[in-house]
């Protein structure tokens, strides 16, 4: 049996599925989704994947897609979407993932589930985001404007209120003022109830909170990518629900949850769709690769199987 782990980079995490697939039995495949393309005479199912000839993978891992133009990116959320059409479970699929890179789609999907998150704003005007941000500094508050599609905690900064100054919303456009690609993504800015400050990631696995660590800065920002230290953390009740109920909001097989402790109680930061693992990893007491590959195969593989069967 051989699964496709679809990744624009290889490294230590396709390592890790390679060989958590391995122990299973199951040969793991790297693919660049912008190495596949459509040929509908080539195939009975039209797609063209490197590796495979005219087999499709028994089940796709998502591990990271290029970025790209938006034809660019289409045509590859277009090959999982057909994958999963045609009946190969993918890990987490192209709708999932959809949902959890636009990050104004998450907000609107949480709020929708009742699930506490920061108030959010999204808006093209730039005359409409600088009221915003007035309205909001002259209340004494900060906000952090986010690219839509950022990641790793590139391209913050906050805006609004912010000890004591008021610091006005940069041009949404332009390399040298952040990749905000003419949108303001503003979130209202939690601040840290203690020094240093921190933020929760939580792993969920099938739906399970399985795992979860303190990112730890002196930095508002709480990313490891941007100097955060990871500590072991209990999954405690209220994390678990609060996570779990994230992932399921966004239609996640599994996800990296990032939460904040606040004065109002525990918000929801972001719901991330092709999680890292690496900090995760160096304080947690199991191997988390292996846990992914043992619920797509024991799981979702297993399950789209009896559908097919019945």
């Amino acid at each position: 049996m051989k699964v496709a782990i679809f990744a624009d980079e290889t490294g230590w995490h396709t390592r890790q599925l390679q060989a958590a697939l391995r122990r299973r039995g199951v040969s793991g495949r790297c693919i660049d989704l912008a190495d596949c393309h459509v040929d509908t005479g080539a195939h009975w199912h039209g797609l063209v994947i490197p590796g495979f000839g005219r087999e499709l993978p028994a089940a796709a891992l998502v591990r990271g897609i290029a970025g790209g133009t938006l034809e660019q990116i289409t045509k590859r959320l277009g090959v999982l979407h057909a994958l999963r059409e045609l009946g190969v479970p993918v890990y987490n699929d192209a709708r999932a993932i959809e949902r959890s890179v636009d990050k104004a789609m998450t907000s609107l999907l949480l709020r929708a589930g009742g699930i506490p998150s920061p108030v959010t704003w999204v808006s093209e005007s730039p005359a409409q985001a600088r009221r915003l941000v007035m309205r909001e500094a002259a209340q004494g508050r900060a906000l952090v404007l986010k690219p839509m599609f950022g990641s790793q905690g590139k391209g913050l900064q906050l805006v609004g209120q912010v000890d004591g100054v008021f610091k006005p919303l940069p041009a949404l456009d332009g390399a040298e003022t952040g990749n905000y690609g003419g949108v303001a993504y503003l979130q209202r800015y939690v601040p840290p109830l203690q020094s240093p400050g921190f933020d929760w990631r939580v792993l969920v696995v099938g739906g399970r909170a399985v795992t979860a660590m303190r990112r730890v800065s002196e930095h508002w920002v709480h990313n490891l990518a941007q100097g955060a230290r990871p500590l072991a953390a209990e999954v405690t009740p209220a994390l678990a629900e609060l996570a779990e109920r994230a992932a399921a909001a966004l239609g996640l097989d599994y996800a990296g949850v990032d939460l904040m402790p606040a004065a109002a109680g525990i918000q929801v930061i972001e719901v991330n769709g092709v999680a890292a693992w690496q900090g995760l990893q160096r304080v947690c007491g199991f191997n988390i690769a292996q846990a992914l590959v043992d619920d797509l195969l024991d799981r979702k593989l297993a399950r789209m199987r009896a559908e097919h069967c019945a």
